[in-house]
């Protein structure tokens, strides 16, 4: 006797279909946690760039803030040290970079804050 299968298909798709897009969107997150981090890595490289030209804070922190393009710049934090006023040619100067990061899915979203800051720093030597 041959039993009745109509039905099941919809019934296997209505039980998979949400943890493969809750997988799908997890990996969407993770791609735009990664460009993000790689982005502000990038920013922050080449904003402590004009800290070793001797450039003003000011115009440093100006700089990343056209630089970055993630969002909201205003939410984006610039930290210099040490400050201009007491840089001199041959000390080191650090730029540190943070940026709120908000995840899509639901699930890894309650696992972290709901604004997960990204940070990066960069080092020169002042010429």
């Amino acid at each position: 006797m041959k039993k009745d299968q109509r039905g099941q298909a919809l019934i296997e798709t209505a039980l998979i279909l949400p943890i493969f897009l809750l997988i799908l969107v997890g990996i969407l997150d993770f791609g735009r946690l990664t460009y993000s981090y790689a982005h502000l890595h990038m920013a922050a490289q080449e904003t402590v760039r004009l800290g070793g030209l001797g450039e003003k804070d000011t115009a440093i922190s100006t700089f990343a803030h056209q630089y970055v393009h993630l969002g909201d710049t205003t939410k984006l934090q610039v930290e210099i040290t040490p400050l201009d006023t007491s840089r001199h040619s041959g000390d080191y100067v650090t730029v540190k970079l943070r940026y709120p990061f908000q995840f899509l899915t639901p699930m890894i979203s309650k696992l972290f804050p709901p604004e997960y800051m990204i940070e990066t720093d960069s080092t020169i030597r002042v010429e």
